[in-house]
């Protein structure tokens, strides 16, 4: 904007203009202004019709005794002419020189249509809303660097109708979601958001202080996996709950620290289950929200309809790199990794098994599921029986990147206790990924927990499907603080 327009300069023209207002009587921001239509109304309406809207002054135009603007509100944009005859010579001078483009204002008037066709409110009366004391951007070029678009994104999705409408379709989708679930039987609940012991996925959690009990928390990493799994215990059958979880991790166009999920656990059902509720879950959002079952996502062309395939983890690691994450040793794999040119973090072997899976899944297209996954890397998920090291676990595998996790829930309290006795000496040997032991999980595990299918499913699929970088697709993702020399170059 500041190659076009000195804000400072305008901002000092519009505080004189608000005093200006005020002395002559008009309050420059009313707790109410008149609207009796919104604009998509008065665009429907007959020639004659009496209207009054109210919305944000987009264009203005003077053309002596005749002026045009452009208003917009929620539901659409219209233009009302103000003529100098109809206004009074003194009333016209004034919203000529007080009223700029970005004041909020209520217009009252006649419907009619000019001799171009253009639909339009000829003024009879109008009463100002909201003073704006900045300008908007030059409409031509507007907001051009992705940083200004998600720091103001109020003005981003003001003069972009397109982003308007991708969080609608957010909203669909996570709505499409919520109602498919309760037609399944599904109960909505809510768990806690902060945590004594992270659960339910291996990923560095944000810590904070609760002063109250005088000791240190988490926020949750997983949508309330072992809050839910206790509910199972006390006889809840379905349930599934959408909220925000947060990961202290790295940025990418697919990972954010702060994200939405959705998490349902099942009893009586197991990871074959799972993923045939995941195929159709997925497939009636596709077509409930999109209209489409075919996608293009990250240069992958891909449809959800139909029967998605299964590939098996050890298998697929083995074919694209030779390795057997069964049998080969640390070092073998640590090689293959620096042979691949796979930045990778950590040496221990559940690291490891990961990073080669993580180079393997850039190459598949999806939909597929992907299954058989070691014990160590799932450790909530139930062991296969023909083979102990393997775990009933699935994952959905869209455009290169895993979208859904899903497993027959591990209920045998001992396996359990061993397997966060694992993650435990993990722990004290520096990884932060790590999952966090919960004792009090396993004592509830010991009352007994029936066999489940838990599911896992963030907004990366939302995403995935408009073929944008998460980022893009939150209303107001975390941005760093600008600083004073930022602010005054801006």
């Amino acid at each position: 904007m500041g190659d076009f327009l000195n804000i400072n300069d305008e901002r000092n023209v519009r505080l004189q203009k608000l005093e200006d207002l005020k002395k002559a009587g008009v309050n420059p921001f009313p707790a109410r202004v008149p609207r009796m239509q919104s604009i998509h109304q008065a665009l429907a309406a007959e020639e004659g019709e009496t209207m009054t809207i109210a919305g944000r002054i987009m264009s203005k135009r003077e053309m002596g005794k005749l002026t045009f603007c452009h208003v917009q509100d929620e539901s659409g944009k219209i233009q009302v002419v103000c003529k100098q005859d109809d206004l009074g010579k003194d009333e016209y001078a004034f919203f000529l020189k007080k009223i700029d483009i970005g004041d909020i204002v209520s217009f009252h008037g006649t419907r009619f249509q000019t001799h171009k066709g253009e639909p339009s409110i000829l003024i009879q009366s109008w009463t100002l809303a909201t003073k704006s004391l900045l300008p908007l951007p030059d409409k031509f070029h507007g907001l051009q660097d992705e940083e200004t678009r998600l720091r103001k994104r109020y003005l981003d999705l003001l003069f972009n109708p397109e982003m308007k409408q991708l969080f609608r379709l957010k909203a669909a989708f996570w709505k499409s979601i919520r109602d498919f679930l309760i037609r399944e039987g599904f109960f909505e609940v809510e768990t806690p958001y902060l945590e004594t012991t992270t659960g339910g996925a291996e990923a560095r959690p944000f810590q904070t202080h609760h002063h109250d009990f005088d000791m240190n928390v988490y926020l949750r990493i997983s949508v309330g996996e072992l809050w839910q799994k206790r509910l199972l215990a006390a006889g809840y059958e379905k349930t599934f709950e959408i909220g925000r979880i947060f990961r202290n991790e790295g940025s990418s166009p697919e990972h954010l620290q702060e994200f939405t999920n959705v998490e349902f656990y099942w009893a009586y059902a197991d990871y074959k289950d799972g993923m045939k509720l995941t195929e159709r879950l997925i497939q009636t959002i596709a077509e409930e929200v999109f209209g489409t079952t075919t996608f293009h996502t990250k240069g992958f062309d891909y449809d959800v309809a139909g029967d998605w395939p299964r590939i098996d983890y050890r298998e697929e690691v083995l074919k694209q790199t030779g390795i057997d994450i069964l049998t080969a040793s640390e070092q073998e794999m640590t090689q293959k990794l620096e042979e691949l040119g796979v930045d990778f973090e950590g040496k221990n072997k559940e690291r490891l098994m990961d990073s080669l899976w993580k180079y393997c899944r850039k190459h598949i297209a999806g939909p597929i599921f992907l299954v058989h996954h070691p014990k160590l890397v799932s450790p909530l998920s139930k062991a296969m029986p023909e083979n102990p090291d393997l775990t009933e676990r699935f994952q959905v595998i869209i455009a290169g990147a895993e979208v859904v996790n899903g497993f027959s829930e591990l209920n045998d309290p001992v396996d359990q206790r061993q397997r966060f006795e694992l993650q435990q000496q993990l722990i004290e040997k520096g990884d932060a990924e790590a999952m966090m032991p919960d004792w009090e999980f396993v004592e509830m595990l010991e009352h007994g927990m029936p066999p489940a299918c838990g599911f896992g499913m963030g907004e990366r699929l939302f995403a995935f499907f408009v073929d944008k970088p998460i980022r893009e697709c939150q209303l107001f993702p975390l941005m760093k603080p600008i600083s004073g020399e930022e602010k005054e170059e801006d």
